[in-house]
This record gives C-alpha cells, structure tokens and sequence, in this order.
C-alpha cells in the first residue's frame, strides 16, 4: 500500500481529475455508512462555506531556457469551501465548471474523515497523476523525432 498523499499534492491532482469521476467518488463518500451525523438521523450534512465562484487568476509560468519566472496572464478559475462532518476541504480548478469544483471540495473533506475515504480520494488522485505521466511521456515521445544532436569537431 502507498503512503497516504498529503494535502497539497492531493488538491493539486484533484484540480486535474475529470468532472465525471470527482462526482462520482463525491457521491460515494456522501453516501457512506461512516459520515452518519447522529444528532441529524442521516449522512453528515454538507455544509457550503464559500458557494462556487467563477473568477480570474494570474498564471506565473517560468521561461524553460533561461529559468526567468513572468506572468502569462489571467486564467479563469473556480473555488469552492465545504464543511463535512467538521472538517473543512477546499477546491480550485481552472474553468468554470461548478459542480466539479465542489465535487472536490467534498472529496479534500472527505480524506480527512478516515482511512478508508482517504485511501479511496488517493486512489482517484494516483490515477490522475498517473494518466498525467503517461501524457508527458507521450508528449515527449513525439517531441524526441525533433531533437537536434551537435558534434563537436576538434
């Protein structure tokens, strides 16, 4: 079994994930058995502390042959901040699609609750992460035809 990720890095790949899997895994924690909230007689509620907001961010990129950082520009994003069963998650995903972005929030809520959800949100972040290796390596595979080789004359 695999380390437990931490917060930072599982946000970061649930800001990759596709909309369709982070509802469905949000679901699927909101229905288990372990988020009952005695006092309500049911699942532990969802609390919504920062609504889905759509806005802009700015986007610092760094220059890949000298290394010098600059601002690309604005980007859209959305954010959002839920309270589940008195732990907090919080989402940021470019675009501007609602529900995947409090899709996650839920899911960041959720790692914290216990080992089982967290193991089930890493699965899902190691998944993304490993398509992501897969579409470098495949960028680069295609990249390698271009590749210039000097030789140095003495």
């Amino acid at each position: 079994m695999s380390a437990p990720l931490g917060r930072e890095e599982r946000c970061a790949l649930l800001a990759e994930a596709e909309p369709a899997e982070l509802r469905q895994l949000a679901d699927h924690c909101l229905a288990d058995d372990t988020l009952v909230d005695d006092s309500a007689g049911g699942c532990a509620p969802v609390r919504v502390l920062l609504a889905p907001e759509v806005g802009t961010v700015t986007a610092p990129v760094r220059e890949p042959v000298a290394g010098h950082r600059f601002l690309l520009g604005d980007v859209l994003a959305c954010r959002a901040e839920v309270e589940l069963a008195g732990r907090r998650g919080w989402a940021l995903r470019l675009g501007d699609d609602r529900a995947a972005v409090l899709a996650a929030a839920v899911l960041d809520a959720a790692a914290q609750l216990g080992p089982e959800l967290a193991a089930e949100v890493d699965a899902l972040c190691r998944g993304v992460a490993h398509r992501r290796a897969d579409r470098l390596a495949l960028e680069w595979a295609e990249l390698a035809a271009t590749v210039v080789e000097f030789e140095e004359l003495t």
